[in-house]
């Protein structure tokens, strides 16, 4: 067999992901303050790009400066950048060509609305942290400089809840620092404000806020002491026993006890109010919703108007220069564009949504549907990836609250006739059963299984319990409540 060389050819079809469209991934899926860090970053090092500052009109200038390859490869379909509000709607078409002989060119968003600014006294502000207060109460302390010393590595290994997260061994081990001075100056820290801060268990915590308020009810500190595995589990009858004691005194002593804090820390709370801005408004029109884009913030570009006459072929510029300014306009349609591409897909999938979501928005949480990432694709013609990029980090503003995009989709949960209710919706369902329940004999597992049956709702009891797990809500065992029998009186 003669070995031979040939040529032949194959036509095939190929993904190539391109730079420009790398850029459009990232920008759709960056949430409201990454994307504003993403043009504060292109503005300083993209010089082609520079901020509208006014909205004054300005006469358009003819530039045909601009090289007929380069305006054939820019885009020019890309969305329309006027802010969505309830009157308009996004546009489809936008005319790239005019945008560059423009100098007073579109925005990426029209100015936004002069709006009342909150009151000062509104603003919250940072309070003190747990570790500040206590570092203040032990300089204004009657203590010696080593006291002190010793009280500030105290201070340094309490946690957020305020217990001592290290022994006192290391701590002596650590500063060549004697166990009983340590143990001395714990013990002056422990008296300080809030009651219970330095424990280092939940039982001493108890017990110093036993001591400082001189709780006089005999059985609270035997309790603390030996039974603390019993209060959990709310086994009184067996406390009641072990103490020689009857259930009604067991239950006012637990009464007592469940008015101390288990973590003293917690009125110190350090972490900032966290405020979300909201990336859509869905605003109810008549029978109707629409959906309008929050655009504030946001700053408005264009071509800066210097780089536009170097190419037009009025300055003298060599031809370097210009082949650098063409790159970096290139750069800066693709960037734009890719913003207005990202408002326009948001827009989209904000729609598809609504619509999908309607008695959500007309009744609320118990009418939210199953959706998944497919129906918006198929509804929006995306693919499934375009969506869940779209939906991550988004939220939106409704009458019923403020949801992220993702919380509109929910897996479903079968109903005895065929149709599905969204897991959202079950877990509230269930919330509010536990909620209204008899606190003396709380709903089981089991029992939250029938009830939801009898509401047509087909569910595992296993899937219960995960779902009051993630609610937060504890067992029925844990949630009993109970209540002594009155005495009767004698006749």
């Amino acid at each position: 067999m003669a070995l031979e060389i040939k040529q032949s050819l194959k036509l095939t079809q190929q993904l190539i992901m391109t730079p420009q469209l790398q850029q459009a991934i990232k920008l759709l899926q960056l949430s409201r303050l990454e994307l504003l860090t993403a043009i504060n970053q292109e503005l300083e090092t993209n010089p082609i790009l520079e901020e509208t500052l006014t909205d004054e009109d300005q006469e358009p200038e003819a530039w045909d400066g601009a090289p007929e390859e380069l305006v054939n490869e820019t885009p020019v379909e890309p969305s329309s950048p006027t802010e969505l509000t309830v009157e308009s709607r996004v546009g489809e078409d936008f005319d790239w060509e005019a945008y560059l002989e423009d100098k007073g060119s579109p925005a990426i968003r029209q100015e936004r609305e002069d709006r009342d600014s909150p009151a000062i006294e509104n603003l919250s502000s940072l309070g003190p942290s747990l570790k500040s207060h206590l570092l203040w109460q032990l300089q204004m302390a009657p203590l010696t400089d080593a006291e002190k010393f010793i009280g500030v590595v105290i201070i340094g290994n309490i946690d957020e809840d305020g217990y001592l997260q290290t022994s006192l061994e290391e701590i002596a081990k650590e500063f060549q620092i004697a166990d009983s001075e340590i143990e001395q100056t714990l013990k002056k820290i422990q008296e300080f404000e809030p009651v219970g801060v330095g424990a280092r268990n939940l039982q001493e915590c108890l017990l110093i806020q036993v001591e400082v308020k001189r709780l006089d009810n005999p059985l609270v500190r035997p309790i603390i002491e030996h039974h603390l595995k019993n209060l959990e589990n709310r086994n009184y009858a067996v406390i009641a026993k072990d103490l020689k004691t009857n259930l009604e005194e067991v239950v006012q002593a637990v009464e007592v006890i469940a008015h101390l804090e288990p973590k003293p820390g917690r009125s110190f709370d350090s972490l900032e109010t966290r405020y979300v801005n909201p990336d859509i408004y869905v605003y109810k029109m008549g029978d109707d919703y629409e959906v309008s884009l929050n655009e504030d913030g946001l700053p408005k570009l264009r071509i800066n108007s210097y780089y536009r006459d170097a190419l037009s072929g009025n300055s003298e510029v060599t031809e370097d220069t210009k082949n650098y300014i063409q790159n970096r306009l290139k750069s800066a349609i693709w960037f734009i564009k890719s913003i207005h591409q990202r408002q326009k897909t948001i827009y989209r999938v904000s729609k598809s949504i609504v619509n999908f979501q309607k008695e959500f928005f007309d009744n609320g949480i118990a009418q939210l549907k199953p959706l998944t990432l497919r129906q918006v694709a198929e509804d929006v013609q995306m693919h499934e990836s375009t969506v869940s990029r779209v939906t991550t980090n988004k939220y939106m503003y409704t009458a019923q609250g403020v949801f992220e995009l993702k919380f509109f989709f929910n897996s479903g949960i079968s109903r005895i006739h065929g149709e599905q209710v969204a897991s959202e919706s079950v877990k509230d369902t269930i919330k509010q059963l536990v909620l209204s329940e008899d606190a003396q004999n709380p709903y089981s597992d089991q029992d939250i299984v029938n009830l939801l049956k009898k509401a047509n709702i087909v569910i595992a009891r296993r899937t219960v319990a995960k779902y009051r797990e993630m609610l937060g809500l504890l067992s029925s065992s844990k949630r009993k409540r109970v209540i002594p029998p009155k005495k009767k009186l004698a006749v």
